[in-house]
Parts: C-alpha cells; sequence; structure tokens
C-alpha cells in the first residue's frame, strides 16, 4: 500500500520584500534592552568623548548610562521640577540641563552637586547648549526668550525676545562660537548672530517646531515640527529644500548617522524612519511600542536609543560579526537538536550492515484528515486563523489538493452561517492576489452555485456577497486598463523598433517575374 503524500505547499515570491543595504545595515542589532525610566524621557544626549556615556532627561532626574549597562553609572536629582534637555560639552567633563522651575544648572560629570546656576529666565527652560568655545551657555525658555550666558561669572552677556509663543528647541554652531539657531511654537526658525542684537535670518516652518539639527558642515539645517520634516539651505539664505511627509503623528527628534549619509526623525506615531541624505527617500522603518520623544545615534552608529512617553529608555546595540555570521549561517535551534543529529554524519565502512530504520512521518492537521477523507474537516483546519491571516498560501494548497481529488464542492457543501463567512472572508482577503486567483475563482464559482437558493437570508453572507462582487468589478476595471495600457506600449515598442527590409534580389516587387524573364506576349485578336 502506497504511503500517503502531504500536501505541497508551494512556495509564492513574498511581496514587498526588498533586501537592501541599508535593511541588512539598520537589521544588524541585537533585541532591544529596555529600561523603566521614572517619567518621559525628553532628551537623551550622547557624549562626544569615550567612552561615549547618555544623558538621559527624565522627569525629576538626569541619569548617565554607560554604552552596555542597564543601571545607571551616574545620577543628578538635584532638581526642584521636571528637568529639561541635559546636554554634554564638546570634551565630555561639564553637562547643562535647563528645568521646569526656570533655573539653569550646570555640573561636573564627575561630581553631583550643580557647579553653577543660572537665573534669570521666568518660566520654564527647555533649551540648553554650549558653544563651541565651551565657555558660553544657550538656552530658551517658555517666556518666549533666548539668552546666553559667561560660564566662569555666571553672567548674562545678551538676550534676545523675538520669538512670539515657547521656544523649545535649539542647536548651536560648531565651527562659529557666535552663531545659534532657535526654533519655537511661532512656527519660526531665527538665526542670532551674539555679534548683533538682533536675528539675521528667519524661516517659517508652518507649524510648531519640536526639533532642529545641523549638518556637519552646517550649510544645511532640519527643521521637525508637525508631521513635516524639512531641509534648510543656509547658505542661499534660508531657502527649503525639501519638505518630507512621512509620519502620521508629530515628529519630535531628530538624529544624524555618524558617516552624516542617513537622517533619522522620531514620531508620536511610535516610528522611526531612516532617510537618504542624498534623495531623502525613506529606505528603514524602525517600531516601537509607545510614542517617541527622544533619539540618539552613538558613534559608528553602535547603539540606537530611543525616550518614549511611557518612561521606557530602549537601547539596541550592534551585533558583532562573530554574532551576525552564526546567526545567518545556522538558526538558532533549541539544546535538544543536537540529540536529533547525532550520528548523521556518519559513513559506513565497506563490511557495516546498515539497518535502516523507518522514519515516521509528522502530518499537519490539514493532512491528517484529508488521509481519513474527512474532506470538509480538513478544510476547516486549513482555514483556521492563524493559517488563514499568515500563511494563506496553505489555505490555497489545501483547495487546490481538494479541486484535484474531485471534492472540493463537497468540502465546501453543508456549512452553516459562521463557515460560510469565514470561507467568504478568505476570498475577499485573496481572491484578487495574482498569486491565488487561479485557484479561488474556481472555489468562489462553486460556492455562488451551492449557496445562490440561500441569498437573502443571512444579512451578513449578503453583505460579504456584495464586497465580493465589488471586489470583482474593480479587478475587472483595473484589468481592462492595464490590457489598454499594454497595448499602448506594445504599439509604442513596435513603432521604436527599426524597419528592416527583406531583400528581393532576384524578384520584381511590381510583377513577380524574375528578372530577365520576358513577359507573356498576348495573342492579337
Amino acid at each position: 500500500m502506497a504511503s500517503f503524500k502531504p500536501t505541497k505547499i508551494q512556495v509564492y515570491p513574498k511581496l514587498g520584500e526588498k533586501v537592501t543595504q541599508d535593511t541588512l545595515y539598520w537589521k544588524n542589532y541585537k533585541a532591544p534592552v529596555q529600561i523603566k525610566e521614572f517619567g518621559a524621557v525628553t532628551n537623551i544626549d550622547v557624549s562626544p568623548e569615550a567612552p561615549h556615556n547618555f544623558a538621559v532627561t527624565a522627569f525629576t532626574r538626569i541619569h548617565i548610562y554607560g554604552a552596555f549597562s542597564q543601571e545607571p553609572v551616574k545620577t543628578y536629582t538635584r532638581f526642584k521640577d521636571t528637568a529639561y534637555c541635559g546636554r554634554f560639552r564638546s570634551d565630555g567633563q561639564l553637562l547643562v540641563a535647563g528645568c521646569e522651575d526656570s533655573v539653569v544648572r550646570l555640573f561636573d560629570v564627575n561630581g553631583r552637586v550643580a557647579l553653577r546656576m543660572f537665573k534669570g529666565h521666568t518660566k520654564a527652560v527647555h533649551v540648553t547648549d554650549f558653544t563651541s568655545d565651551r565657555y558660553q551657555i544657550l538656552t530658551g525658555s517658555d517666556d518666549y526668550t533666548c539668552r546666553l550666558w559667561d560660564m566662569p561669572n555666571t553672567t548674562e552677556l545678551s538676550t534676545y525676545q523675538e520669538h512670539t509663543d515657547y521656544i523649545r528647541c535649539g542647536v548651536t554652531s560648531k565651527l562659529n562660537r557666535d552663531l545659534f539657531i532657535t526654533g519655537s511654537y511661532d512656527h519660526t526658525l531665527k538665526v542670532f548672530d551674539a555679534r548683533m542684537d538682533k536675528s539675521v535670518m528667519t524661516m517659517d516652518h508652518g507649524h510648531p517646531v519640536e526639533s532642529l539639527l545641523l549638518y556637519p558642515s552646517e550649510g544645511l539645517l532640519v527643521s521637525a515640527g508637525g508631521r513635516y520634516v524639512k531641509i534648510w539651505d543656509l547658505l542661499k539664505g534660508g531657502q527649503p529644500l525639501v519638505s518630507l511627509k512621512n509620519h502620521h503623528k508629530t515628529v519630535t527628534c531628530l538624529c544624524l548617522s555618524s558617516n552624516g549619509q542617513r537622517l533619522l526623525s522620531g514620531s508620536l506615531d511610535r516610528h522611526v524612519k531612516v532617510y537618504s541624505t542624498t534623495n531623502y527617500k525613506v529606505v528603514h522603518n524602525f517600531d516601537y511600542a509607545a510614542s517617541i520623544l527622544s533619539l540618539a545615534l552613538a558613534p559608528d552608529d553602535e547603539s540606537i536609543v530611543v525616550g518614549m512617553t511611557n518612561g521606557i529608555l530602549s537601547m539596541k546595540h550592534r551585533k558583532n560579526p562573530e554574532e551576525s555570521k552564526e546567526i545567518s549561517g545556522q538558526q538558532r535551534r533549541r539544546p535538544s537538536y543536537r540529540v536529533f543529529v547525532k550520528g548523521k554524519n556518519y559513513v559506513p565502512k565497506q563490511d557495516d550492515y546498515l539497518v535502516s530504520k523507518p522514519v515516521k512521518q509528522h502530518l499537519a492537521k490539514y493532512d491528517k484528515q484529508l488521509k481519513k477523507f474527512n474532506v470538509s474537516q480538513a478544510l476547516d483546519r486549513a482555514l483556521e486563523t492563524w493559517i488563514r491571516f499568515r500563511k494563506p498560501e496553505v489555505t490555497v494548497a489545501v483547495i487546490k489538493e481538494l479541486d484535484r481529488r474531485g471534492t472540493l464542492k463537497n468540502a465546501l457543501a453543508g456549512r452553516d452561517e459562521q463557515g460560510l463567512s469565514q470561507l467568504l472572508n478568505f476570498l475577499i482577503g485573496n481572491l484578487v492576489d495574482s498569486r491565488f486567483a487561479p485557484v479561488l475563482v474556481t472555489a468562489a464559482e462553486m460556492i455562488l452555485d451551492i449557496y445562490q437558493s440561500v441569498i437573502g437570508q443571512s444579512p451578513v453572507v449578503d453583505r460579504q456577497l456584495i464586497r465580493l462582487q465589488d471586489l470583482i468589478e474593480r479587478e475587472i476595471d483595473y484589468q481592462q486598463e492595464l490590457l489598454e495600457v499594454l497595448g499602448m506600449l506594445d504599439t509604442m515598442f513596435a513603432s521604436s523598433l527599426p524597419r528592416k527590409q527583406v531583400p528581393c534580389s532576384a524578384v520584381s516587387r511590381s510583377n513577380g517575374l524574375v528578372q530577365g524573364e520576358a513577359r507573356p506576349q498576348l495573342p492579337a485578336t
């Protein structure tokens, strides 16, 4: 008796999966390490000096994390209210932060007590940064002012009050100590020169500005606000270059990769988008569990650190080359796998007698039912929720096998409202898929033949049949349009090809006579 042959599942090409160098690069990270903070993580800054620690600002604390530590190596808690925008100086020795109580505090990374306290703002300070000479501090506040402070003397050098709403982001030039840029909820970006008493350039973002980023060359400025990320050319007087709208909710943070070739943006829609800086198209996407407020990249893109509204700090570390090779070459298996492969590679000697052991055949649930000739139950197993949505090719393969056996009509018949509804849902979701259409069209015709007498008895089934009809009509229209376009393309290609003349050296085209042959003379009348 011949053994039962399991249903052959055809392997289809996966739709929409395009593996690029960016996909391989940005997917080469380990599983994220998640740390619970005391409140929403509003800012993350990476120390420019080794060992490149992270300063994480959350609620009333600033935690300093090592590159691979899950516990903070240092904590600053000398804040009376919510802390904002903890940032390192370019030498990594000092840290500055604003606060809801309007006081700006300066810390030594090796100490815990504030070295300096700058008082002058009247509302919360959300923006702090060091100038390139390391001796001045820029601050921006909800009192609509931005100020420059002298660190050694704790004195205010200049105040600018040109914005008409909260100042929530700002950045200083790393090439010129006198230049800095601020962004406000009044939709504007302003470029200031400390040698002037007013701004030297103003740009309108069109939405409340949440984040700013300067390219290393400082010729281009990136602003984020609303659903838009915009790039401005500062060398052309703030001319807008590109406007990106790839997020569904407000963009809250920006970051640049270590080589400057990729731009990253985080949003309240729980996504981090990676853009190419040559054509500003999305080349990769990260998904997170909650809305994103802050984002940072370690040098050489060794780590991606993301802060979320639910207080979770997510850290992804890049895999080592050895780990990448091991995982790509061999999938992780359970420890018991060694038991099953033991002796598989053993080669018998010439005088050995080989005893073959029959291998037990493990069948899927639908194959077990097919083996028992329970065709209706086999189709039920193939229509289970997980298979129906995750592996529709399995369901299609079972329908194809039933049709080959000539029992598909029996399997489709005799179903109640729920069973018929499952079948129609599967058809609606997969009928127009070119991979499955040849099999499912036959099944759809059989269903209509079997259940045409019960149409009108169930409102649920009636609605699904109407949806199926609309779907088929739309697909027919699409196919007709595609055939028309295909005919136009064929005509264009045919007209663009060079015409080849057929050589007719021996035959005259006018009368078909061979050259040199005399014409026959008509008899005289």
